[in-house]
């Protein structure tokens, strides 16, 4: 099974390979596509591929005017048995506004703050940790189903069907390595990378 992640301007450093590592532990043969690598984001590419991955970026403004270009072809991959996974402002970009337009629903906030920070969610009834850096909440309805919830109830991660696809996302980053916490000057939660492989195994499936 390949899998393509995107690397490029709507994505920072650190994040793509991040995403990566979790789909290559994950046993799918991945790719990186964007302006700058061998393989460009297009249908042609999409269609030899089972995933497609949204890594985390900058802002959702920032990332929306690099990706707006895209959407037809996400969208067509999706509703045509394909499978995006967003991360963070990958989470973002599967929303309405802006955004691809994949989820039953829509994003937004959920904290108050940007900066990089350590969040608690309650993933499949356990509470775990995890990197955050101005998380999305999923604002879905019952098409969705709910992986795991900030402590506020909010939609913190969910899997939902698009056409004969389907869509995983994650407001922060249960990805994110030991050194995303100590350069953020942050004491390193537990790795919290299963909940990542669990998102990947859970849109997939």
């Amino acid at each position: 099974m390949r899998a393509l992640v995107y690397r490029g301007p709507a994505s920072l450093s650190g994040c793509p390979e991040a995403v990566a590592s979790v789909l290559a532990s994950s046993g799918f043969d991945v790719r990186y596509v964007g302006p700058d690598e061998v393989l460009a984001l297009t249908e042609e590419v999409l269609a030899g591929a089972t995933v497609y991955a949204q890594p985390g970026g900058g802002t959702l403004r920032q990332g929306w005017r690099r990706m707006k270009r895209h959407r037809r072809a996400v969208r067509g991959f999706v509703a045509g048995g394909g499978h995006y996974l967003g991360f963070c402002l990958g989470a973002y970009l599967a929303g309405a506004t802006p955004g691809f337009g994949l989820l039953p629903g829509d994003t937004d906030q959920a904290l108050d703050t940007e900066d990089d920070t350590v969040i608690e969610v309650d993933w499949g009834g356990t509470r775990r940790a995890v990197f955050a850096q101005d998380p999305a909440a999923l604002e879905v309805d019952d098409r969705a189903s709910v992986l795991a919830r900030y402590r506020d109830g909010q939609v913190a991660a969910a899997v939902a069907p698009y056409g004969a696809g389907r869509v995983g996302v994650v407001g922060p980053h249960p990805e994110a390595t030991a050194d995303w916490f100590t350069g953020a000057g942050l004491t390193a939660a537990p790795d919290a990378r299963d909940l990542a492989r669990d998102l990947v195994a859970r849109t997939v499936s």
